[in-house]
């Protein structure tokens, strides 16, 4: 039997998509969805970039804010800035989005020393740590309790119970050890995930990195300089052959008759 283009089309896509996933093994996430989120960019000074995704409903409940999670309501970005902006961290993004009915909120910010972050109200439910240790870099995170404030049942909200929390590390050098329990994502990344009611009734959530004290793209732009070096001398050694063994004729080609 002959398989037309069209249907050629779609068994080509669900083949594609089938290696994907099963390449992707415990750390796919591809079709995964958090209803709160915060990720760490972590550089080896201290310095890091964070991102705090979630429902307005969930930043309410967890963080115990009375933001308008109205999804209807026009969204204003001031209120969100001005909570998250402190003298540790400087807001520059704010937006938002909307998913299974519920207004979101995404929120990057810039710190300055990641040590700090747990003083300020919007991250203060963790305590950070993040030192040398011997020959390693070791990033210590322990998230504690939420404010478990009241926002009403959770069906008016739309949760369903299955909503999931996750806090994701960025690290710059060779990840040598830690207890995600999930395989290193692409990019370097690890993921620590939880249920949303687990995060909401307060379970704890430690976190533990320990990584190389050189950064992959310093190694990578030092073996990128020494490769063109390399390239570079054997490309002048052969310019240099050539010309030798030219010049070398010319005295021969000058006797012929």
């Amino acid at each position: 039997m002959r398989i037309g283009e069209g249907a050629r089309g779609v068994l080509c896509v669900l083949c594609g998509l089938c290696v994907l996933l099963g390449s992707c093994g415990r750390t796919a996430s591809v079709f995964r969805q958090y209803e709160y989120e915060e990720e760490v960019y972590l550089s080896l000074d201290g310095t890091a970039t964070v991102y705090v995704h979630g429902s307005i409903a969930a930043l309410n409940a967890l963080r115990g804010t009375g933001f308008n999670a109205n999804p209807s309501a026009r969204f204003d970005r001031e209120p969100f800035r001005q909570y998250f902006a402190t003298p540790v961290t400087r807001v520059t993004r704010v937006s938002s989005s909307r998913r299974s009915g519920r207004r979101f909120v995404h929120v990057r910010l810039e710190v300055d020393d990641i040590r700090r972050l747990g003083e300020v109200a919007p991250l203060a439910w963790s305590t950070y740590r993040f030192s040398r240790d011997g020959e390693l870099f070791v990033y210590r995170q322990s998230v504690g309790p939420a404010a478990g404030k009241d926002v009403g049942p959770g069906k008016d909200i739309g949760w369903t119970g299955r909503e999931l929390t996750a806090f994701r590390l960025h690290l710059p050098s060779k990840i040598r050890w830690d207890n995600s329990g999930h395989d290193i994502g692409r990019g370097n990344i690890l993921a620590w995930e939880q249920p949303l009611t687990d995060r909401l009734r307060g379970a704890r959530v430690d976190i533990e990195a320990r990584m190389d004290p050189q950064s992959i793209l310093y190694r990578t732009l030092w073996l990128f300089g020494a490769t063109f070096v390399a390239v570079a001398m054997a490309f002048g050694a052969v310019i240099w052959w050539v010309i030798r063994r030219g010049g070398a004729a010319v005295p021969a080609e000058a006797h012929t008759p």
